[in-house]
């Protein structure tokens, strides 16, 4: 596997720098990937693992063979029961096994480099305010595309983005806000959180470029799915890379 050839973190920060990169790796992976990791997960070939690494990118690949390993191994044999189950819940297997792998890797450095009580407190803490691989794969994005639905008949875009990301023939641009009986927009704080980005798994910013699949009604940061402002112009109809690759499976 990667056998560590990325700079070893050593402080909490660092540590959690290197978390949130496997994260963003695996939400790929599990998101806007799912084709291509879809396909890699053949059942015939051998035990295969799902690894993040920090870099924000992600590899299928055989575990290695060193004993003990550099670094904890993800769950082995991924690609055994991908053919055995519906697709969605084998996903969700697979993200739970994921989120459980995040943890052991940040606290075993943890563990290597002697972290405190108060630092692995404050490790944990940074974690815990991210949502899940798993609540990103199933929950939490479904309650985001809810929440997104449910108000998109009352969206305005706020300021800036409404000057800079207008509704484009059909495409929703930017999470939507609510207005008060006076007509001013005003803040759903809980909705807002609560609407995460389909690749990278991160929330709503207000300053950011946003648009959402007419497909699987999922939110996605622009620069997450390589599409401006101004492509967003010529769009009819957007389909996220899920979507566009999607293809017929018996």
């Amino acid at each position: 596997m990667e056998g560590i050839p990325h700079p070893i973190p050593r402080t909490v920060e660092e540590v959690f720098n290197d978390f949130k990169g496997r994260r963003a790796g695996l939400i790929k992976a599990l998101t806007a990937d799912v084709e291509k990791f879809y396909q890699q997960c053949d059942p015939e070939k051998e035990n295969l693992c799902l690894y993040g690494l920090p870099n924000e990118t992600w590899e299928v690949n055989l575990p290695v063979e060193e004993v003990p390993p550099e670094l904890p191994e993800p769950a082995l044999g991924i690609n055994f029961a991908r053919d055995g189950m519906q697709e969605k819940d084998w996903l969700s297997l697979v993200a739970v096994h994921s989120d459980s792998w995040l943890l052991s890797v940040a606290f075993y450095f943890g563990a290597r480099f002697g972290f405190g009580k108060s630092e692995r407190k404050r490790l944990f803490q940074m974690i815990n305010d991210l949502p899940t691989v798993f609540e990103v794969v199933t929950g939490a994005a479904k309650q985001a595309r809810d929440a997104a639905h449910n108000n998109s008949s009352k969206s305005k875009s706020s300021g800036k983005l409404r000057q800079s990301e207008p509704q484009h023939k059909g495409v929703k641009v930017s999470p939507p806000k609510e207005e008060d009986e006076s007509g001013e927009e005003v803040e759903e704080e809980d909705e807002q959180g609560a609407t995460l980005c389909g690749a990278c798994g991160d929330n709503y910013g207000q300053d950011e470029f946003w648009i959402c699949c007419d497909v699987c009604e999922k939110w996605f940061h622009g620069k997450c799915v390589k599409i401006t402002p101004a492509k967003a112009e010529h769009i009819k109809q957007y389909k996220c890379p899920s979507c566009s690759n999607k293809r017929a499976r018996v």
